[in-house]
């Protein structure tokens, strides 16, 4: 009986250890992308997932404050010195293997954070920022951290660069710039959530470049809509279901391109059936009843 407890004692004992037991790394850095597939001009959004199983406080940034508590009621805590390194690898795949890309930009991959022993940080990243993801193809992302001379990698990231499917165009011309258009195509690409339409845009300038901007789901049973009008304003209109329509309106200007706002419209075509549906729906009608013998 000693022998039993002493094999269940110890077995609950192991178990207990694996259960609680550290990380086998002391630092852990975790990259997880919005998608699988990315609309060329996309800006490509992930999010770094660091945790700190390590005695120090890692960080980057120089002096950051660490601060405590929640809304209104944050606290100072304290404040560190941090100088680590954070960043993203991206490698282009080829025929021969990976090719690792060179960045394009010098400033920093994450905002200035510090994280405490036993805590985590989550951080916005946006790879196109960084790197040329300028042509359909596949790549692979890696996140690195870098802490008291030793490189911490999380698991690399696929994901593939996309054109689209194109569903309509538009140009603009402008009455200040006489040699200059802009063109707008309308794409679409499955996401997780369905099918999403995108709306890209490029100049006559080759070295002037606009992000994509993701329009939301669409159902499409109607053609999508682009207008241009004269004082520079450009509306995108979809399907959002049945009864909608997404409006979304940009402001695009010669040295400059906006998103204005995004608003929702019910379809005039289904507006009047729908109207009614609820009056019935509401008790504010109630239907008539004949007689079988009175057809009138």
């Amino acid at each position: 009986m000693n022998s039993v407890r002493f094999c269940l004692g110890s077995f609950l004992s192991i178990v207990s250890a694996a259960l609680f037991a550290a990380p086998t790394s002391e630092i852990t850095v975790n990259l997880k992308l919005d998608a699988s597939d990315f609309v060329l001009g996309e800006r490509v959004r992930a999010v770094l997932d660091i945790a700190n199983y390590s005695p120090d406080v890692i960080g980057t940034g120089g002096k950051v404050r660490v601060w405590g508590g929640e809304g209104t009621n944050k606290v100072l805590k304290s404040s560190y010195n941090v100088n680590d390194k954070v960043f993203i690898e991206v490698y282009r795949s080829t025929d021969s293997g990976l090719e690792q890309l060179t960045r394009i930009s010098r400033h920093e991959f994450v905002s200035p954070f510090a994280v405490e022993t036993g805590e985590g940080q989550k951080l916005e990243v946006f790879l196109a920022d960084h790197y040329a993801l300028d042509v359909a193809n596949r790549f692979v992302a890696k996140p690195v951290l870098v802490h008291a001379g030793t490189r911490y990698e999380g698991l690399p990231r696929v994901f593939d660069m996309v054109e689209g499917v194109n569903v309509t165009e538009a140009s603009q011309l402008f009455q200040s710039r006489k040699n200059m258009q802009r063109d707008f195509s309308v794409v679409y690409w499955p996401r997780a959530n369905g099918e999403h339409l995108f709306l890209k845009a490029s100049d006559t300038n080759p070295e002037r470049t606009w992000r994509t901007t993701d329009l939301g789901y669409v159902l499409r049973i109607t053609k999508p809509i682009v207008s241009v009008c004269k004082d520079g304003r450009v509306f995108v209109l979809h399907r959002l279901d049945q009864d909608r329509f997404v409006r979304t309106e940009f402001w695009s200007l010669p040295d400059d391109l906006e998103f204005r706002g995004r608003s929702v419209v019910l379809d005039p075509v289904t507006a009047g059936t729908q109207s009614v549906r609820e009056l019935y729906r509401d008790g504010g009608v109630k239907p008539r009843k004949n007689p079988w013998w009175k057809f009138w």
